[in-house]
């Protein structure tokens, strides 16, 4: 005996079902613990170096470059103006007897050193010392040689407080100098650097200067003067400006003049 099927239309129910859930807000959930990881892997050349995080992300952005200046009074800060080879100290001496040229302070823009000042400065002491002494024990020969003559180690105290002292104190005041008259961002290792290498024509100045010829030796210890003095005041002229080039790299050719009448004077007369 059939009996008639009804129809379930959409509004009716199964006996025992259970309606889904729907929540509005769905939100990922980040289980405690979790590394999220970006895919694909890094690649450093041929090697996979593994998943890079979020994290390190994060790590890297936060990274600053470090400086290599540790303070003034460490050693390690003033390395890196040592590091300079044979040939690029032997150019920028030769650079130093051109005085004309004026392209000294484009050379060593990149990298300015202290070694030229250190060993220039300590090179000239000892050859002022020294070969003062000589020179006078050959004026003494030429005009009284019956008596005794004797070393000047005063020699030594003078050149060396003379030296050191123009090389540090002046390149210093005439980098306040510069600041003061609103020139162009130097900085004091470039000064520093410039008048070093300018004393390295009074090295071979003082190996003439030993000829007992007085008019000889002022001829020649003028022409050192004057080609000290002129690559000085030169060089600045691209620390200053125009205004002001004038009173700047005159007050320093005259100092460089003035540094070397002094040796003439004090140490070969």
């Amino acid at each position: 005996m059939e009996e008639p099927y009804s129809n379930i239309g959409s509004s009716s129910r199964f006996v025992g079902s259970v309606p889904a859930a729907i929540t509005e807000d769905k939100r990922n959930v980040n289980p405690e613990g979790a590394n999220l990881q970006i895919f694909p892997p890094i690649v450093s050349g041929s090697r996979i170096n593994g998943y890079q995080t979020l994290n390190d992300n994060t790590n890297r952005t936060e990274q600053q470059p470090t400086s290599n200046w540790k303070g003034v009074f460490s050693i390690s800060s003033y390395m890196q103006y040592f590091n300079v080879d044979t040939d690029l100290v032997l150019n920028r001496l030769l650079s130093s007897l051109n005085p004309t040229s004026g392209d000294f302070v484009t050379k060593i823009d990149a990298n300015p050193d202290l070694y030229g000042l250190v060993w220039i400065s300590t090179t000239l002491v000892f050859c002022m010392a020294a070969l003062g002494n000589c020179a006078a024990y050959l004026m003494h020969r030429r005009s009284d040689g019956s008596t005794t003559w004797a070393f000047d180690v005063n020699y030594v105290n003078v050149a060396a407080s003379t030296i050191y002292g123009y090389a540090l104190v002046v390149p210093l005041g005439y980098y306040f100098l510069v600041q003061y008259m609103g020139g162009s961002t130097v900085s004091l290792i470039r000064f520093w650097c410039l008048w070093g290498y300018s004393l390295f024509v009074f090295i071979l100045a003082s190996f003439l200067l030993v000829i007992p010829i007085e008019l000889l030796r002022w001829i020649l210890i003028l022409v050192a003067g004057l080609a000290s003095a002129t690559f000085v005041a030169l060089n600045l002229k691209s620390y200053v400006q125009n205004a002001d080039f004038p009173v700047v790299a005159g007050s320093a050719f005259l100092l460089q003049l003035a540094l070397s009448i002094f040796i003439k004077v004090w140490f070969f007369s």
